[in-house]
């Protein structure tokens, strides 16, 4: 301590200790340390002070204090923060280093982003990628670290397939999008990313061909996401649900797959996809009726043989909408349409059935139902067995003890094998409970009632949208390139233009472009 003479009065003098100034190098190290410890803080508080959020200070070759580096453990990969710390110790190892020098050689190596605020920067960990705390402000990077674990590519579980592609869209939306781009090879597909959510925050991504997609439809869909408001979002069935134009309808208006194939084909027809992080399901926008009546297989096998299985869809759409009320319709209040030998037949199996054929029809179907729903949540092992031996030995045992003629069982066990034709389980869905309507309509009005539950329906489905396409195209309005492609597959070489009122540009499907491009037009030698 240094000692300094001062004058405090004539003859007086006294001796004051003054501390010495600090070197104006150590103060800037201080401060610069003291908001690193007020930035690591502050992710402490906001995370809770978590066991699994990591924070580790970096020293540079002085041993002074350079950054923090923050990660969550499970969300970010080991072996990636591993080659991360060795290149940190080898930037330190050759001497001092600046903030920004450090970023810029680990960015070298790995997706980074620079000047993130403090929300960016929670998010950024949350994905699990390593944020870079600087000290000199509220400066935040990261550098991507996040885990690649899941399912790797297997073959779809729901959809069944015979002929064609067999690989499916897993739960990471990455693994989905690269395997769009692995078949759309075109600089014209374009993929922007939304967040939806308040609490989960969850990645979505449009997906669509810029100069193929509307811009309507585009913009339609993209205004409906950004106006959701909502605090998690765990499945593609939530945004399928709360982008629906007419909300109490029970018809599906998008149409979700987990084939790449079929998600392509419609991308290049259009359509909107629409993935999830976290869902191997893709739903594509918009959709229309038939297409839930189609499979991606019609595409794979000859035409004739597509149109024949396409024709079947659409009669069982009919038995399993119909079958069973009309059946009640005949059989209570017109039984002069029967043939007398039928006629007899049927009367004499109802000899002594102590219940009229509506209530019959009813209990049955109702029964099936809760043998289908059983059979799918029971484990596989004994699912299959329960749906199975179930209906079986209940339906001998009814018809046995009398409680139900065997003409019934017969008509319920069509109908149900007829919905298994349908292909989009949320269209058979729909369907199978517009039966019990129809029994309704049927038990009380006869005839006539089926007739009103026929219009109903139809004006219902005249009425919907999806995403500003009606409902019933190609059929209504009139589509001559969508019937191409509607109830009846066209060979391949009459499939020269895409749907109409769903593509922005009618480009012929087979003109043999390997590329599209934003300002696509029509080849007239095609038309």
């Amino acid at each position: 301590m240094s000692m300094i003479r001062k004058g405090e009065g004539k003859g007086m003098e006294k001796d004051l200790p003054v501390e010495p100034s600090a070197p104006p190098a150590e103060e800037a190290a201080a401060g610069l340390e003291n908001r690193l410890n007020e930035s690591m803080e502050r992710f402490r508080q906001a995370f809770g002070n978590s066991a699994d959020l990591v924070i580790n200070r970096i020293l540079d070759g002085e041993g002074k204090p350079c950054c923090a580096n923050a990660y969550i453990l499970g969300l970010s990969d080991g072996d990636t923060l591993n080659f991360i710390s060795g290149e940190i110790g080898r930037c330190l190892g050759g001497g001092s280093i600046s903030f920004e020098g450090l970023f810029r050689r680990l960015s070298c190596f790995r997706a980074a982003k620079d000047d993130l605020d403090f929300e960016g920067a929670c998010r950024e960990l949350l994905s699990g990628n390593t944020v870079f705390i600087s000290g000199e402000a509220e400066r935040f990077c990261s550098i991507a670290t996040n885990s690649n674990e899941g399912r790797s590519i297997t073959e779809p579980t729901s959809q069944t397939i015979i002929k064609g592609p067999k690989d499916a869209f897993t739960e990471n939306i990455n693994k989905n999008v690269f395997l769009i781009r692995k078949r759309i090879k075109s600089t014209a597909l374009r993929v922007e990313n939304l967040s939806i959510g308040s609490v989960t925050h969850t990645n979505v991504r449009l997906v669509y061909i810029d100069g193929i997609a509307r811009a309507e439809i585009l913009g339609d869909i993209r205004s409906r996401l950004q106006k959701i408001d909502i605090d998690c979002v765990l499945d593609s069935n939530y945004i399928e649900e709360l982008i629906k134009t007419n909300k109490y309808s029970i018809f599906p208006s998008a149409l979700n797959s987990e084939k790449p194939d079929s998600v392509c084909a419609a991308i290049l027809e259009g359509r909107i996809a629409i993935l999830v992080d976290g869902s191997p399901y893709i739903v594509t926008a918009p959709a229309v009726m038939a297409e839930f009546l189609q499979a991606s297989e019609d595409y794979y096998h000859h035409f004739v043989i597509s149109s024949f299985m396409r024709v079947l869809r659409y009669i069982s759409v009919f038995i399993t909408l119909l079958v069973p009320a009309l059946f009640v319709t005949v059989t209570t209040f017109h039984q002069e349409i029967i043939p007398a030998p039928l006629l007899i037949s049927i009367a004499a199996q109802r000899e002594g059935v102590p219940f009229p054929a509506f209530f019959e029809v009813l209990l049955l179907e109702l029964t099936f139902e809760i043998l289908r729903e059983a059979g799918i949540r029971m484990p596989r092992a004994v699912g299959s067995a329960i749906s199975i031996v179930g209906a079986l030995v209940l339906g001998q045992a009814a018809v046995e003890a009398g409680l139900i003629s065997a003409a019934v069982v017969i008509v319920v066990s069509i109908t149900a094998i007829a919905s298994f034709v349908i292909t989009n389980y949320a269209m058979s869905s729909a369907i199978r409970l517009l039966r019990f309507a129809f029994i309704l309509f049927a038990g009380a009005l006869g005839l006539f009632g089926i007739t009103i539950g026929l219009i109903i329906l139809c004006l219902h489905l005249c009425s919907l949208k999806s995403a500003t396409v009606p409902y019933l195209m190609p059929f209504s309005p009139d589509s001559s390139s969508g019937k191409k492609d509607g109830m009846i597959r066209f060979p391949l070489f009459r499939l020269r233009e895409r749907p109409d009122g769903i593509s922005a540009c009618k480009t012929p499907r087979t003109s043999g472009r390997s590329t599209l491009a934003p300002d696509i037009k029509e080849r007239p030698e095609l038309k």
